[in-house]
């Protein structure tokens, strides 16, 4: 019969676990969630040395006490389906903060192997290991591995398949926490094995350390209140021996042991004492220069994304631009068709819009990657750390908080890796305020329309800068209020820099651009036919003015004798210019009549007096309820509006017919709206399920459009006072 064996893989982020995890499963591999949580479970499959492994890929967490979902899963996952064997993944070029969590499952009793993963870049940076001294230090087997090469990974499940075989007990290696603290973990052993606690699933001592760790699920698995009181007062007495909470000086000593073992088995060369990333670092994150340097960062980038998509903008623009007139031609001039409207004003004149923005959010997403990939990104939240721990969040909120400038709903499952709920509920709730792409389009419509070219990059990044400063202020006001509390603690771990691969930065571009690709071919192409339906339905047959009589009479005027009394003394030229504008006038007056018979016209007609004050007429409030479904369908209902009856299609021929129809300020106060308005349905939707309750959905889809109807109505007010 084939063996069959259990082993899971555990780690810290940024450890390389998923890359080993990979490497080992390669295809046979499937993602869920654990029972009852959002954390996602991974499993896979490899067969080594003829034994069948099913490899488990446990959430990458920091350590095993009960500050986050991700550590619970992780705990309870080791001590109730008990893995044959536990692979700790380590960075072995952050030694120390990496075996903090190996420490805790070598007290926990785990049949333990340490891979010792990113070793070529430990040695890079000058770092040598007494491996075999090390091991017998840590009681467990270590493996060097490298999982983005492939390096190890065979080695390492030999040592798996070695240390299941082993019959005897696990040695546990404890970690002495001086006098005082021993002694109260004997007091509570004690007690717990006199309850009856060493036949629980945890062990007696580790049970102990818990209680004295404060640690909420230890002691509601224990229950007892005479054991509870006896470790309340073990912490009081601890706390008035140490100044400090029992917990953190608990993990003093643990990083002591650390300290000690790495002492006597890592040494460091001379070359490391001033790494290039240490002298990158003291520019980059510097307290003075740091911030300065990241806005100018995101200037250029923005800067980036107009200048360098312009022109393959106004390829793709050209292209829909040929696409609709091509098939206007299939029909005779002056026709009515509904299929010739549909596919002219409805697809091309919605969906074409919306693609037309493509390269500005290739552009975005592959700067974005850059900064990612290089671990300028992680910079930039630990940058961002001390004004994050002035409104109650850490530095890690930021990461999610950038991934929103890509998209709100990944940026939202990235909450994951936070620490506490209070944490995770407050970054999941404000996250919307970050400019997503599909905003984007909307800003890339409005600010060439509105302002002159050297306009264009400080405004798109004051827009960024307002949302971030909402975002600052709302997470500050959410943690005084509603989800006030102490947020957990935290180490900020910064990865090395790195040169980004031009592939790798391909496919992070890519992917998502995928989505926006594939959302503007299922959503936003659904959406568009619909709204086309609304914009052209019901056709209104009879006008309240003469259109075709008003027009003839033009007509008359601009062909009248030069000498006549219809314009005497004016030149030809300016008289059929004349005409040319009074036909369009009458063409867009007679587009406005139709289109507020419509079933949208009539809806927006029904909003505008609540949008009025705003700047905003009943065109934009039709657009703004298509964009609850995706932010881009703004632009695609703009264009159907503003092409209805014309035919056109192009952003350039809607930039022109929204300049005259707006102002600059109305411009600005639509972008504010839909920066700081609701977020899409989708949005909407992650977040009740990420959050675990409607009500916080509730909250931040309501929330946030008052707030966005209030902020606006002030800017638009005070606006046209002072213009």
């Amino acid at each position: 019969m084939t063996r069959k064996l259990t082993i899971a893989l555990a780690g810290n982020p940024n450890s390389g676990k998923t890359t080993i995890f990979n490497r080992l499963t390669g295809t046979r591999q499937h993602v869920g969630n654990y029972p009852g949580v959002t954390v996602e479970k991974k499993q896979g499959r490899c067969r080594h040395g003829g034994v069948d492994l099913e490899v488990v890929d446990l959430p990458g967490t920091y350590s095993l006490t009960a500050y986050s979902v991700e550590e619970l899963v992780a705990r309870e996952f080791i001590v109730d389906q008990k893995p044959d064997v536990l692979v700790d993944i380590i960075d072995a070029a952050n030694l120390e903060r990496n075996l903090y969590l190996a420490v805790q499952f070598m007290e926990l009793g785990a049949r333990l192997v340490l891979a010792f993963n990113m070793s070529d870049v430990a040695k890079a940076r000058g770092i040598e290991f007494d491996l075999p001294q090390l091991s017998r230090l840590l009681g467990a087997p270590i493996v060097p591995t490298v999982g983005s090469k492939g390096q190890g990974t065979g080695e390492l499940l030999d040592e798996v398949l070695r240390v299941a075989a082993r019959t005897e007990p696990v040695e546990r290696r404890q970690v002495h926490y001086g006098p005082e603290i021993e002694e109260e973990i004997a007091r509570l052993q004690d007690l717990l094995e006199a309850e009856g606690g060493a036949g629980h699933k945890f062990d007696a001592r580790w049970l102990a350390i818990k209680l004295l760790e404060d640690d909420r699920q230890v002691r509601e698995i224990i229950g007892d209140e005479g054991i509870l009181r006896r470790a309340a007062e073990s912490i009081r007495h601890l706390a008035a021996i140490f100044g400090d909470r029992p917990e953190i000086v608990i993990a003093g000593r643990r990083y002591g042991f650390i300290s000690g073992a790495c002492q006597e088995t890592v040494r460091l060369t001379v070359e490391t004492r001033h790494t290039l990333s240490d002298k990158i670092d003291a520019v980059l994150i510097n307290q003075v220069i740091g911030l300065p340097i990241f806005l100018v960062l995101m200037y250029l980038v923005f800067h980036l994304t107009f200048t360098l998509g312009e022109y393959p903008m106004g390829w793709l623009e050209g292209l829909f631009g040929w696409l609709g007139g091509a098939i206007a031609r299939l029909w005779p001039p002056g026709s009515d068709s509904i299929v010739k409207s549909l596919l002219v004003d409805g697809i091309i004149g919605g969906v074409g819009g919306v693609i037309s923005f493509l390269p500005n959010i290739l552009l975005l997403f592959m700067a974005i990657a850059f900064l990612e990939d290089s671990g300028y990104m992680a910079r930039s939240a630990f940058l961002m750390d001390r004004l994050m721990h002035r409104i109650g969040l850490h530095g890690r909120s930021f990461i999610p908080m950038l991934i929103g400038f890509g998209c709100s709903i990944p940026a939202i499952l990235a909450t994951r890796t936070l620490e506490g709920r209070r944490d995770r509920l407050t970054t999941m709730l404000v996250l919307p305020l970050m400019s997503c792409g599909a905003r984007l389009t909307i800003y890339a419509l409005i600010i060439p329309a509105f302002f002159a070219e050297r306009w264009r990059a400080p405004m798109l990044w004051l827009i960024y800068l307002i949302g971030i400063a909402l975002a600052v202020a709302c997470a500050k006001l959410l943690r005084i209020t509603v989800l006030r509390g102490e947020a957990p603690p935290f180490v900020m771990e910064l990865p090395l820099y790195r040169l980004p691969t031009l592939r790798g930065l391909l496919i992070h571009m890519w992917d998502r651009s995928w989505m926006y690709l594939r959302k503007a071919g299922t959503v936003i192409l659904l959406i568009s036919v619909v709204l086309w339906a609304l914009t052209s339905f019901p056709r209104k047959t009879a006008f309240d003015r003469d259109y075709d009589g008003e027009a003839a009479g033009a007509r008359a005027a601009w062909l009248a004798p030069h000498d006549g009394p219809a314009d005497p003394g004016a030149s030809p030229d300016a008289r059929k210019a004349r005409y040319e504008k009074r036909l369009e006038a009458l063409a867009h007056a007679r587009r406005a009549e139709e289109l507020a018979y419509t079933v949208a016209g009539r809806i927006g007609h029904g909003l505008e007096p609540a949008l009025r004050p705003l700047g905003f007429d009943w065109r934009i409030g039709t657009a703004l309820i298509g964009a609850l479904a995706a932010k881009e369908v703004f632009v695609a209902q703009m264009g159907i509006v503003f092409a209805a009856g014309s035919h056109q299609a192009g952003s350039e021929a809607l930039r022109t017919r929204l300049q005259a129809s707006y102002t600059p300020l109305q411009a600005f106060c639509v972008m504010l709206f839909c920066l700081i308005s609701a977020p899409c349905v989708a949005t909407a939707v992650v977040t009740r399920k990420e959050s675990g309750a409607w009500k916080w959905a509730a909250l931040q889809f309501g929330g946030l459009t008052a707030l966005a109807y209030a902020i606006t109505l002030g800017v638009y007010q005070v606006g046209r006072l002072v213009s």
